[in-house]
């Protein structure tokens, strides 16, 4: 019983140096804030004032267009997505060369594409080399 009125000694030595501290740095606050304006500055303020005033108009304009602009980015496709719309347009099946023509892409790229789509069950091979959805 002893040990813990011991510690809430502690406990409260320190909580009131704590508060001393706090009360220390609000003084010092209020030393580093800027006083009012003598009466001769208080006649330039209000020019200032006016000036503040005509500026905001243009900042309300700006985020009208910030919302506009983030509705409109496009989701880039991926290379699977390209040879997978090539080949979705086309009724009969689409080779590999036409879709080398229309992806512009390599052999390697392609080939990738599309071995996931097949595997993913989106196309099937009709026969070698001509792919169609399924």
């Amino acid at each position: 019983m002893k040990k813990f009125k011991d510690q809430l000694k502690v406990i409260s030595k320190s909580i009131a140096s704590l508060s001393k501290q706090v009360e220390k740095i609000i003084n010092q606050i209020d030393k580093l804030q800027p006083k009012k304006a003598a009466p001769a500055l208080k006649k330039a303020a209000p020019k200032k004032k006016v000036a503040a005033k005509k500026a905001p108009a243009p900042k309300k304009a700006a985020p009208k267009k910030k919302v506009a602009a983030k509705k409109a980015p496009a989701k880039q496709l991926t290379v699977i997505d390209t040879v997978f719309n090539a080949i979705k347009r086309t009724r009969k099946g689409v080779t590999v060369a036409q879709l080398k023509e229309k992806t512009d892409l390599n052999s390697r790229q392609l080939s990738n594409a599309l071995y996931k789509l097949s595997k993913r069950g989106k196309i099937e091979p009709k026969s070698r080399g001509l792919y169609v959805t399924k």
